[in-house]
């Protein structure tokens, strides 16, 4: 226990699903954006928000878009790597 009196394992947990639920947010955004659903305008730049939760690896020349729509899913597995391991020890 900390001494606010919240677990570890329960700030990791709510870690792992607010950064998911950003990342399920901005793809429903790019989505929405880019085909222009719900009466939206076309807008080219409704993957910005998927840029900051992919960085780094959302800046390397590989695949483009579908990189970058991927790349958050990279900060994600790393994120539960390193709650696992803090949770074995």
């Amino acid at each position: 226990m900390t001494a606010r009196g919240t677990s570890p394992s329960r700030l990791c947990r709510a870690l792992i699903i607010g950064f998911a639920a950003l990342w399920a947010l901005a793809v429903a955004i790019l989505v929405i954006g880019t085909f222009g659903l719900f009466g939206q305008e076309r807008d080219p730049l409704s993957a910005v928000f998927l840029l900051p939760l992919g960085l780094p690896w959302a800046l390397l020349p590989m695949g483009g878009a579908v990189w970058a729509i991927l790349a958050p899913g990279i900060n994600l597995a790393l994120i539960v790597a390193l709650c696992r391991i803090r949770r074995a020890r």
